[in-house]
């Protein structure tokens, strides 16, 4: 492998890009699927038993996992661009494992709300 792509920043732009695809596959069967609840009482009902399910209940964790990985380094991506930084890129670095650690504490939140 390439040493750039062992480097940090270019695993972290990576995982954003990843992320943005798997929530633009992902997102359109979750609208539909909540476009079908609009059908009546027992289309929701359906739904609901679905959403039950522990490997949906794991999806529906990885998908706040990825919105939280694709929010914080989106943000980190932003900050790139837009400041004058001198040196920017590896200042930035440091919010690499914070962006991952909000990403798995949001995902822990979730599956705590989601338990209790």
């Amino acid at each position: 492998m390439h040493p750039t792509r062992r480097h940090q920043s270019y695993l972290a732009a990576m995982a954003h890009r990843v992320s943005g695809a798997l929530l633009a596959l992902f997102l359109p069967v979750h609208f539909l699927l909540l476009g079908s609840a609009l059908d009546g009482p027992e289309a929701l009902d359906h739904y609901l038993r679905l959403a039950d399910n522990p490997f949906v209940k794991f999806a529906e964790w990885g998908l706040v996992s990825l919105l939280g990985i694709h929010l914080a380094l989106g943000l980190r991506v932003l900050l790139l661009e837009l400041t004058p930084w001198p040196h920017r890129t590896e200042k930035l670095s440091t919010w690499i494992l914070p962006s991952a650690l909000f990403a798995l504490g949001l995902g822990l939140l979730f599956i705590y709300r989601s338990t209790s």
